[in-house]
């Protein structure tokens, strides 16, 4: 986008990540473009400097910048010592950008002329971002999980507790109850019969046969 938007806060919540995750949508911002500086400036906006954690930010783009000078951002997030990692998307070569509608059936995203609108993956520009954000460039394949290897190089980094989930597991214990009924229905029936046998044979009110 040419316009960098805080869309999802950071949190510990991944369930609602994920959900959000996954109903982005590219018509979600209004202005076109890329700008990578104010991608950058909004990262920076959205973390607690006062807490002694590592701070990283994950870029993953074509790595075009239409908008701003993405290095002058990059070099205030080094100063604050932050981390940029970036992932490189796309082809040198330049690829057209697919539109899908509702139905499925897609198109290629086109200038006001009418014409198709080519991206090409800028690899120098997210190589000078990773090397003066301190952190690395990848270049996004179908062969390796890049993002993976992102994560286990944040998870080496400096973490800060800044919240605890308590969950609480409780025992079923029902199975007692369950058996405790059983034994007394059981015994129940048990006790019944027997009394109907008991009262048969010495109930005094039993009628008597007249011919004997």
């Amino acid at each position: 986008a040419g316009e960098a938007y805080t869309q999802f806060p950071l949190t510990t919540d991944y369930s609602a990540a994920n959900l959000f995750i996954d109903a982005v949508e590219t018509d979600m911002v209004p202005t076109p473009g890329t700008s990578l500086r104010s991608a950058i400036k909004q990262a920076l906006e959205s973390f607690d400097f006062k807490t002694p954690s590592t701070k990283v930010i994950v870029l993953i783009t074509d790595g075009e910048n239409t908008e701003g000078d993405a290095l002058t951002a990059t070099k205030e997030a080094a100063e604050k010592g932050v981390i940029i990692y970036t992932i490189g998307m796309g082809s040198q070569a330049g690829v057209p950008i697919p539109i899908y509608d509702t139905t499925g059936q897609h198109d290629f995203k086109r200038d006001a002329n009418g014409n198709v609108v080519v991206t090409r993956l800028d690899e120098l520009s997210l190589e000078k971002i990773a090397t003066t954000g301190h952190g690395v460039y990848y270049r996004a394949t179908n062969a390796v999980d890049e993002l993976g290897e992102v994560y286990k190089k944040i998870n080496g980094l400096q973490k800060h507790q800044f919240g605890v989930k308590q969950i609480t597991d409780f025992e079923d214990r029902f199975q007692f109850f369950i058996g405790f009924g059983i034994l007394l229905l059981l015994l129940e029936l048990f006790i019944s019969e027997n009394k109907v046998l008991w009262l048969a044979k010495w109930n005094p009110t039993q009628e008597r046969d007249p011919f004997r």
